[in-house]
């Protein structure tokens, strides 16, 4: 403090007072956010106890991640700290989402030992729009429920079929759900599977048409199959063949089986899990060694 008995402070002093550099002082005087109170006779900026205090604010504001400008217009009263730190969380939200994508990218990246070529692919596709994802989405179930749910529309209900639709704040996980889901439904040969296992569906009503993968089959399908796997009844076996017989009745063992692989796809499997962490819900249950004990048990009635 000068001893002139105003209790006013020069740069440096202030600077000792605070613990901030003389340097960040001097640039944030300069840019206006910290104007001296006045100068001495030879020209050294002078700063009070309010200096102090503002400087304090200033700080604190910047350490928030507010830039100069909108401190200043802060400490001239143009605007309250409340509407600054409104705007600077809804800015840090967008930054926050963007660094969620980059960090599921290379994540998915890392995992996979993606080429320059994948990655650049993979990052296009995580940071589509909300209404890209949806075009892609609705151009997948366009061409692979074409014509099917006219003539069946209840199809997507039976097969609990729901689109997935990345929220606006996703998490990583999801984000990386999405890339590859994405991937996926793009892929004509899938789109071919999934197509192939919405026919087989939707061929499966009422009474006169053979078992295969109706959502009460299915059941019944998870509670035999998963006894027998309890009681470790081989697929090949005679015992296997009662247990058949109760579940597909007089229809073609071989057809069925059909049925089932088309049902039990790998990939379809992936889809569904994807698409249930990408709605963040639960995935569903593949009942995979159940319908696998199936598909063997049948396998070998019709020697394939």
């Amino acid at each position: 403090m000068i001893e002139d008995g105003t209790g006013l402070m020069t740069i440096g002093e202030l600077a000792r007072t605070t613990g901030l550099s003389v340097r960040t002082i001097r640039y944030w005087s300069d840019e206006g956010a910290l104007p001296p109170v006045t100068r001495s006779a030879g020209g050294y900026r002078l700063y009070d106890a309010a200096s102090a205090a503002r400087l304090e604010l200033i700080r604190t504001l910047r350490e928030l991640g507010l830039g100069l400008d909108a401190v200043r217009r802060v400490l001239s009263g143009e605007t309250t700290v409340a509407q600054v730190a409104a705007a600077h969380v809804s800015a840090l939200d967008a930054q926050i989402s963007s660094l969620r994508v980059t960090r599921a990218v290379l994540s998915t990246v890392a995992r996979r030992g993606s080429t320059a070529e994948e990655m650049t692919l993979m990052n296009k596709l995580a940071r589509l729009s909300t209404a890209e994802r949806r075009r892609i989405i609705e151009d997948f179930m366009a061409e692979v429920f074409e014509g099917v749910d006219a003539a069946d529309p209840d199809i997507r209900t039976r097969l609990r079929f729901a689109a997935a639709d990345l929220p606006d704040d996703p998490t990583p996980e999801q984000v990386d759900a999405w890339v590859e889901l994405a991937e996926l439904i793009q892929d004509p040969e899938f789109r071919a599977t999934m197509r192939r296992m919405i026919e087989f569906n939707a061929t499966d009503r009422g009474p006169d048409v053979p078992a295969g993968s109706s959502l009460w089959f299915v059941s019944r399908l998870v509670r035999l199959a998963g006894d027998a796997l309890r009681e470790g009844v081989p697929p090949d076996s005679p015992q296997a063949a009662d247990i058949l017989r109760a579940l597909i009745g007089d229809a073609d063992p071989a057809v069925v089986r059909d049925r089932l692989t088309s049902v039990t796809n790998v990939r379809l499997v992936r889809y569904r899990e994807l698409s249930a962490i990408v709605n963040g819900v639960e995935p569903p249950s593949a009942y995979e060694e159940e319908f696998g004990w199936v598909v063997a048990a049948l396998g070998a009635r019709t020697g394939s």
